[in-house]
C-alpha cells in the first residue's frame, strides 16, 4: 500500500482526490491549512480512513517533520491560493502560499527522497488565446493574473528541483474545474445560489469569454492516471474538450433551474481578464489512455442537483460571501 501526503485535501478538488485516493487503497494523509476555502465536511465521507493534519506549507519545520515522519511514496500538491478575483485586489498571500509553500514543500520532499512528487497547476500558466488554437504542454508560460503568475513560479520551481536535485516531479495543468463543493466564489456556484434566490446574476462585460470545463470527478480520475503511470519530468495537459462562452454557461444553468434570462446583469469587466483557453490533451489520451468521461450538460444538473440538495452548506457562508461579492462585481 502506497503511503501519500496531500495538500490541499479539505480544498474542493482536493478532497475528490482524497476521497478517490481512499477508495484505491492509499494510505492517505492529508495536510490542510483550512483556510475560508478549506472545509474538513468535505471529507466526512471517507471517515476515520485517512489521517489530518492542519498546517500551513510555509511552514518548513512542520514539513520537514511531517515528512520525516510519514515517509511518503507519493506527494500530491493541491494547496494553493486559487481564485483571480481575490489575486487581483491583493497578490502577496498567492506569493506566500502559491510560491513560498511550495518551495517549501519541494525542499522537504527532496530531503526526505519521495518517490513521486505531482504538482498540481493550472491551465491558466499559459496566458490566453483568440478564437482559434489550443495550448500544448510545450507552449511558452505567459500567466496574466497575479494568481497565475504566482503558479507559473511554482510551475518552474518544481522543474527546477527535478533538474537540480533529481526530484521526480510530474506536473498536470487541469482546465476549469466544476462540480459538488466548489466554494461559491466561483462561477457556476455563485449562479446557481443566485438563481435559486431570484438575485440579479452578475456576469463579467458581455460574458463572451470562453473557458473549458472540466468535471471535478474526471479530473482527479486524470490526476490518478498521471501520479501512478505518468513519467517524472513530465508536464500533462487535463481538459474536456468542453469550451463554453460564460455567457452560456448562465444561460444553461438558468434554464435547467426554470429561471428567467432577465436575471442576468453584467458587470464591470474583470482587470486583465483571459480571453480563451483551450487544451490539446493528446499526450494523455495517447500515452495514459486518459480521457475526460462527463458530458457538460450531464455533469451541470449534477452540479445543480448537488447545490439544491446541500444548500444548507453555501448559507453557512452566505454573509462572508456577500461581502465579497460587492467587493468584486461592480456595476
Amino acid at each position: 500500500m502506497k503511503k501519500m501526503l496531500l495538500t490541499g485535501g479539505a480544498g474542493f478538488i482536493g478532497s475528490e482526490f482524497a476521497r478517490q485516493a481512499v477508495e484505491r487503497g492509499y494510505e492517505l494523509t492529508v495536510l490542510d491549512n483550512l483556510t475560508y476555502a478549506g472545509d474538513r465536511k468535505r471529507l466526512d465521507a471517507i471517515g476515520g480512513r485517512f489521517d489530518f493534519v492542519s498546517g500551513d506549507i510555509r511552514n518548513a519545520g512542520l514539513l520537514d517533520a511531517l515528512l520525516k515522519k510519514g515517509r511518503f511514496d507519493y506527494v500530491a500538491h493541491f494547496a494553493a491560493e486559487s481564485h483571480v478575483d481575490r489575486s487581483i485586489l491583493d497578490s502577496s498571500i498567492f506569493v506566500e502560499t502559491n510560491v513560498m509553500g511550495t518551495t517549501a514543500l519541494l525542499e522537504a520532499a527532496r530531503k526526505h527522497g519521495t518517490e513521486k512528487f505531482l504538482h498540481v497547476s493550472t491551465d491558466e500558466v499559459y496566458g490566453d488565446l483568440g478564437e482559434d488554437g489550443q495550448f500544448l504542454e510545450t507552449t511558452a508560460l505567459n500567466p496574466s493574473s497575479p494568481y497565475s503568475a504566482s503558479k507559473a513560479a511554482a510551475d518552474f520551481l518544481a522543474n527546477s528541483y527535478r533538474r537540480t536535485h533529481g526530484l521526480p516531479v510530474i506536473i498536470v495543468r487541469p482546465s476549469n474545474n466544476y462540480g459538488p463543493w466548489q466554494y461559491p466564489e466561483k462561477l457556476i456556484p455563485v449562479v446557481i445560489f443566485k438563481a435559486l434566490h431570484n438575485e440579479k446574476i452578475p456576469v463579467y462585460a458581455r460574458g463572451l469569454n470562453v473557458r473549458e470545463w472540466l468535471f471535478v470527478e474526471d479530473c482527479a480520475k486524470g490526476m490518478f492516471s498521471v501520479l501512478e503511470g505518468g513519467t517524472p519530468g513530465e508536464v500533462y495537459n487535463l481538459g474536456s474538450g468542453e469550451e463554453r462562452k460564460n455567457i452560456d454557461v448562465v444561460k444553461t444553468i438558468l434554464e435547467i433551474m426554470g429561471k428567467p434570462e432577465d436575471l442576468i446583469e453584467f458587470v464591470k469587466d474583470r482587470a486583465g481578464h483571459d480571453f480563451r483557453y483551450s487544451l490539446n490533451c493528446d499526450k494523455i489520451k495517447d500515452k495514459l489512455g486518459w480521457k475526460a468521461e462527463t458530458e457538460f450538460r450531464s455533469g451541470i444538473e449534477k452540479t445543480v442537483s448537488w447545490y439544491l440538495t446541500n444548500m444548507g452548506w453555501v448559507e453557512e457562508k452566505i454573509d462572508y460571501l456577500r461581502n465579497y461579492w460587492t467587493g468584486v462585481y461592480q456595476k
